[in-house]
């Protein structure tokens, strides 16, 4: 939603008050769509933010019309997340920690993903930045090009340049530790 100071467009001002009319809407939707109840605020929240940015391209804010085309987002926003899921699912995390080993382990563990996060930050912003679209959002390499203005072709070898320089990091760490 807009900051108090700025002033929302009529269309902008349309969706607004339909959300907070019923702001619990796009969450049962997301429901009714089989997204489970812990993601379903994700997907509404989501939906919203697909909405505020697309809003000014829909033809006439009437409610009706309006209702329906945030229904079509609120359902592509949940089949974005279930494709998602279906490409990178969620491992659950036994917490059956019994004794000092685990502990170890997972210290070790955070310790590799503090290294592995500092690596990542330490690339180049034309690097990072189509990593992350790449790994955290899945996003393929059209839509990252489409988000940063690049080609296709720029984006994928971005994301290959990115992942060989934290190979790159990763066996420097290896062989410090031999």
């Amino acid at each position: 939603m807009p900051s108090a100071s700025s002033r929302p467009s009529g269309t902008h001002a349309a969706l607004e008050a339909m959300i907070r009319s019923d702001p619990q809407r796009l969450r049962r939707r997301s429901i009714s769509l089989g997204i489970d109840p812990s993601d379903a605020d994700d997907v509404a929240q989501d939906a919203v933010m697909r909405a505020w940015r697309a809003v000014e391209r829909i033809h006439s804010p009437e409610p009706g019309q309006m209702c329906s085309w945030l229904d079509t987002i609120a359902r592509n926003a949940a089949y974005d997340l279930a494709r998602q899921r279906r490409r990178h699912p969620v491992v659950p995390i036994a917490d059956d920690r019994s004794d000092d080993a685990d502990t170890a382990i997972d210290v070790e563990t955070r310790l590799l993903l503090a290294g592995a996060l500092s690596a990542i930050n330490d690339l180049p912003d034309e690097l990072r930045r189509p990593l992350l679209l790449s790994v955290v959002d899945g996003l393929s390499s059209t839509q990252i090009a489409e988000r940063l203005g690049l080609t296709a072709a720029a984006a994928r070898q971005r994301v290959a340049r990115a992942r060989k320089a934290l190979a790159a990091c990763r066996k420097a760490g290896m062989e410090e530790e031999d």
